[in-house]
């Protein structure tokens, strides 16, 4: 998440045209307070009953836990670009993704 932040203007255009939502299997009221104290400039929204996580398929062998995965979705509601799982340390899976994201 703090790569998101950090390359937030460039990478998400400061939120013109593209809206960014993180979500997790955590409370909403733990999101809420994560989003604050990092000071994330996108959205964050909870799927404590994994019920997302299941639709993306991004639940992992232990029913429990979910994979980092990343979905583009275009305005017309489809998705344009998907990484399973995403790369978050690999600097070339945000190349890939702001060219997804069309920046």
């Amino acid at each position: 998440m703090n790569a998101y932040r950090d390359q937030y203007a460039t990478l998400f255009k400061n939120g013109r045209g593209v809206v960014l939502i993180a979500i997790s299997a955590d409370p909403d009221t733990a999101l809420a307070s994560w989003a604050r104290d990092s000071e994330y400039p996108f959205l964050f929204a909870s799927d404590s009953a994994l019920a997302v996580g299941r639709q993306y398929g991004a639940l992992a062998k232990e029913a429990a836990l979910t994979n980092r995965n990343l979905f583009v979705v275009g305005p017309d509601g489809k998705i344009t670009y998907r990484a399973i799982p995403f790369r978050e340390i690999d600097p070339t899976a945000y190349k890939e993704l702001g060219a997804a994201i069309g920046r």
